[in-house]
C-alpha cells in the first residue's frame, strides 16, 4: 500500500502548483467576496463544490478498489484475473476522466446520477468480493465480479452517449436562435 502512494505521489511531481500569488491578492479576493451578496458567492462556487464532490467520490471509489482488504479481488485468483481486473480498471478510469472534462451546467446531473449508479456498483463488486473470499471456487462469483465490470463500463458509455445528446442539443437549439 505505501509503494502505491509513492508511486502516485511520482507521477504527480511537479504538477502542484506552489506559486505564491502576488502581492496583495488576498485583499483583492476578500474584497471581491465582500463586493457580492452571499448567495452570489456560493452560486458562483457551485461548479467548484460539485467537480470537488466528484473528485472526492472517484478518489473514494479508486480507494475502495486499490486497498480493499476486507474482500478477495478477483487479481488474487490467478493472473489472468488480475489481467481482466486490471484492464477493466483502467478503462473505467479513462472513462471517468472523459466524463469529467465533460462536466458543466448542463451535464451536471446528469453525471452526478451517473456516479450514483456507478456507486451501486462498486457497493455490489465490494459484496462479492466478499463471497469470493469465502468460495474462491465458485465461478459463478467471478463471472459476477466481471459482470459488474461490463455493467460499470456501460453505465459509462451510455453517460458519455447522454453528454453528447445534450452538446447536439445545445448546439441544435444555439443555431435556432441564432
Amino acid at each position: 500500500m505505501q509503494d502505491k502512494l509513492e508511486k502516485i505521489f511520482k507521477e504527480l511531481e511537479n504538477q502542484f502548483d506552489v506559486e505564491e500569488p502576488n502581492i496583495g491578492h488576498f485583499s483583492r479576493f476578500e474584497a471581491k467576496l465582500n463586493k457580492g451578496k452571499k448567495s452570489n458567492f456560493l452560486f458562483k462556487l457551485w461548479p467548484l463544490i460539485a467537480v470537488a464532490a466528484s473528485v472526492f467520490l472517484i478518489f473514494g471509489v479508486w480507494l475502495g478498489t486499490s486497498f480493499s482488504t476486507k474482500g478477495m479481488e478477483l487479481a488474487k485468483v490467478s493472473s489472468e484475473m488480475g489481467e481482466t481486473q486490471n484492464f477493466f480498471v483502467s478503462t473505467i478510469e479513462k472513462e471517468l476522466a472523459m466524463i469529467e472534462k465533460e462536466r458543466n451546467p448542463n451535464t451536471e446531473k446528469l453525471i452526478n446520477d451517473g456516479l450514483q449508479q456507478l456507486n451501486k456498483l462498486e457497493k455490489e463488486y465490494m459484496a462479492l468480493t466478499l463471497v469470493l473470499k469465502e468460495s474462491t471456487e465458485d465461478k459463478r462469483i467471478i463471472y459476477a465480479m466481471i459482470a459488474n465490470f461490463q455493467q460499470r463500463i456501460e453505465v459509462l458509455q451510455s453517460l458519455l452517449t447522454q453528454i453528447e445528446d445534450v452538446k447536439q442539443l445545445k448546439t441544435l437549439n444555439n443555431e435556432k436562435y441564432s
